[in-house]
């Protein structure tokens, strides 16, 4: 792409800078374009049909919106998590996430160290999950009308021949896999706040599971379903596998992987941890015999090295889960109403 070098002197972003003319093209010149180095300057990327030649390879396509607050926080940014939640979404499809587009909303007044930062984690994250980000767009609102920030990502990448990972493949008898600890996004979040004078040390999980799931898939082909546990937390996700499946799902409390520090706030606040948010963990649905080979894959990588079996899908009330306890009772875990933090992603 030839691109005329420019500066930007400006310290904050102003209503100009969305106003498409040469503060704007300096703006996505220096801050956005000159780091995702999109291959041309069109208003649309071209994208390789290569990728499709493979016989009866399918398109996913996806899209996410991030509002998340802050902006910053222990173990990400915005700019990582739309990244991530946008490969992840694909990848729990069985599709190799290929393509990223990024549009932006910004408040009048924000920083351009701040964006610049976001950006920066954004081309980092792309370039770990191989994927490239081609296409996006900008806006500036008044102040007030936004929160320094918001991100829309939208992604395409490709599922290869063969693969079909649906709930509605669940058989009675599988067992429930997760990849790492719970709720770790959502206690940083909610500590990075800082409105209840909370101190923890937990970071987000935020990660890309893009070569996770892959791992995964080559070490057990003969996975179900995976679903990302983000917004509602592993109960949420659990409950939608077992309404789509016709099935019941038990987990048991003894094998959540939970921090103590996560457990602890949960207790001080009253909050469940089953509900927290993820954004680097997921669940995976798989039959019996393929099951150590799935957790050996994963904990041969560092986004699943606290992989653990937490349950098992039963031929019981269709669309039910239910826990065992840590004292041998059982509880009904029903999907989360309302809502336990907002802006969480």
């Amino acid at each position: 792409m030839n691109m005329i070098a420019r500066t930007m002197r400006d310290e904050k972003v102003t209503l100009a800078h969305g106003g498409g003319g040469k503060a704007m093209r300096d703006l996505i010149d220096t801050v956005f374009t000159s780091v995702f180095a999109p291959e041309s300057r069109e208003d649309q990327a071209r994208l390789s049909e290569a990728a499709l030649q493979e016989p009866g390879a399918r398109l996913a396509f996806t899209t996410d919106s991030f509002v998340v607050d802050p902006v910053e926080f222990p173990g990400g940014d915005i700019g990582k998590i739309a990244v991530c939640g946008t490969v992840n979404d694909l990848a729990v499809g069985g599709a190799r996430p290929l393509w990223l587009s990024a549009a932006f909303i910004i408040e009048e007044g924000t920083e351009v160290a701040l964006l610049r930062r976001i950006v920066a984690s954004m081309k980092a994250e792309a370039d770990k999950a191989g994927v490239k980000i081609v296409t996006g767009d900008t806006k500036v609102v008044g102040r007030g009308m936004a929160d320094k920030v918001f991100v829309t990502t939208a992604g395409v990448g490709v599922i290869p021949p063969g693969r079909n990972l649906l709930a509605e493949n669940i058989r009675a008898g599988d067992v429930v896999l997760v990849n790492g600890k719970l709720g770790d996004h959502g206690a940083a979040i909610l500590a990075a706040r800082g409105d209840m004078a909370l101190s923890s040390e937990v970071t987000s999980d935020c990660a890309g599971l893009g070569h996770l799931v892959e791992a995964v898939l080559a070490a057990a082909p003969g996975v179900r379903a995976a679903r990302d546990a983000t917004r509602g937390g592993v109960a949420s996700v659990l409950n939608e596998l077992a309404e789509a499946a016709g099935l019941s799902i038990e987990i048991d409390e003894t094998n959540l992987p939970l921090r103590k520090e996560v457990k602890g706030m949960c207790e001080i606040l009253g909050l469940d941890p089953l509900y927290l948010a993820n954004e680097g963990t997921l669940a995976l649905v798989v039959p019996e015999d393929q099951a150590e080979a799935a957790l050996a894959a994963m904990r041969a990588l560092p986004e699943g090295r606290d992989a653990c079996v937490i349950g098992k899908v039963l031929d019981g009330t269709p669309g039910r889960v239910t826990m065992r306890t840590l004292f041998g009772g059982a509880r009904i875990v029903d999907m989360l109403v309302g809502e336990q933090l907002p802006r969480i992603c």
